[in-house]
């Protein structure tokens, strides 16, 4: 059977998703780059990039930038709105990244594109990639949600329409993951996905960072910039590697 990450980032996707925009990708993008101070020759990767959304900001402001991602329904949409924009967008698997070691100045892993697996060692193991492809002294960004914030705040089922698309969503939590139940009903019947991420606190997610030797030096607990807390919606660390 194919696991829910093989089956969930679709057309569909683009259309739970449809919140995520490009603008909040450039005030994001803007963001990344004063906290990772980005050079104009850095090479930066944008691991699991999606329709490319920060992967095309980055490249409009000039910086060299790879996107990666396992979904080809997604990375067909980047392609497409990348127009004139020379950025490679690759296939492939986060834990078996297809490049050599220390090709990147820069690994960027953005909106909660990890914990997707069920193993905690293979969720450790897209950290060692992260580490591998860095060049000595690279940087890296991890974006997450805050588990505490997820406990709290979590919504158990919502209901929208979204271009005469109805979206039901039921979320729980079970154990450490964070599941989530869509159906989708259109005039073409009646779809259904399932989301399910491992949740890590902060101190967890750094435990993990310095065994792939990757330092942690800066957090944050929104792309506001304030200090993480239990109310805070995301965990962002920011660090380089150990080597």
């Amino acid at each position: 059977m194919p696991s829910w990450y093989e089956e969930s980032f679709g057309e569909d996707y683009l259309i739970v998703y449809k919140h995520r925009t490009r603008e909040d990708a450039i005030c994001e993008v803007g963001k990344i780059s004063r906290w990772l101070h980005l050079r104009e020759n850095d090479l930066i990767l944008d691991l699991c990039c999606g329709t490319g959304r920060h992967t095309l900001s980055l490249a409009k402001r000039g910086y060299h930038v790879v996107g990666l991602d396992l979904s080809k329904v997604l990375l067909t949409h980047a392609v497409k709105d990348a127009g004139e924009l020379a950025v490679p967008f690759i296939h492939g698997d986060m834990r078996y990244l297809p490049f050599v070691d220390e090709m990147f100045d820069v690994v960027l892993n953005l909106f909660t594109s990890f914990g997707y697996f069920s193993d905690d060692e293979d969720n450790q193991q897209v950290l060692r990639e992260i580490a591998r492809v860095l060049k000595p002294g690279g940087r890296y960004l991890l974006d997450f949600l805050n588990k505490s914030y997820v406990v709290q705040n979590l919504v158990p089922k919502s209901e929208r329409e979204e271009d005469g698309v109805r979206i039901r969503e039921e979320r729980w939590i079970d154990g450490d993951f964070v599941c989530k139940a869509i159906t989708i009903t259109d005039e073409s019947g009646t779809r259904r996905y399932q989301e399910r991420v491992k949740m890590y606190d902060s101190g967890q997610l750094e435990q993990m960072l310095e065994k792939a030797g990757l330092n942690v030096e800066k957090r944050y607990g929104s792309f506001a910039g304030e200090p993480i807390q239990s109310s805070s919606k995301r965990i962002i660390l920011i660090g380089c590697v150990n080597k």
